[in-house]
């Protein structure tokens, strides 16, 4: 299983970004992907959530309504869609899959077994 994530950068204030993250290595089973970000100094935090079951989505409360996560299956890829994004929103950010699992929810760590290398956002003007 590998995963591979793309699309970081530097963006100003109030600006956007799209995160990639490219899914290999398993088919037909369910599965989470969830988005993790760590900040400098701080905890990795699980902030967003989807499911290949449904497409439930989840978000953390200082993302929701700015960012969107989705799916497009026929590229095996998941989608953070950065909108508004704020000094505060600066951290790497991680891809993670939880295989075998059709229920998603807030993301914890140790329920993830398989991560991407992870992609820098910084906010700054």
């Amino acid at each position: 299983v590998q995963l591979v994530e793309s699309g970081g950068g530097l963006v100003q204030p109030g600006g956007s970004l799209r995160l990639s993250c490219v899914v290999s290595g398993f088919t037909r089973v369910y599965y989470v992907i969830s988005w993790f970000r760590q900040a400098p100094g701080k905890e990795p935090e699980g902030i967003s959530c989807v499911s290949s079951g449904d497409d439930s989505t989840y978000y953390e409360d200082s993302i929701e309504g700015r960012f969107t996560i989705f799916r497009d299956t026929a590229k095996n890829t998941t989608y953070l869609q950065m909108n508004s994004l704020s000094p505060d929103d600066t951290a790497v950010y991680y891809c993670a899959a939880r295989l075998f699992e059709r229920l998603c929810g807030p993301p914890l760590r140790y329920e993830y077994d398989y991560w991407g290398q992870g992609t820098q956002v910084t906010v700054s003007s």
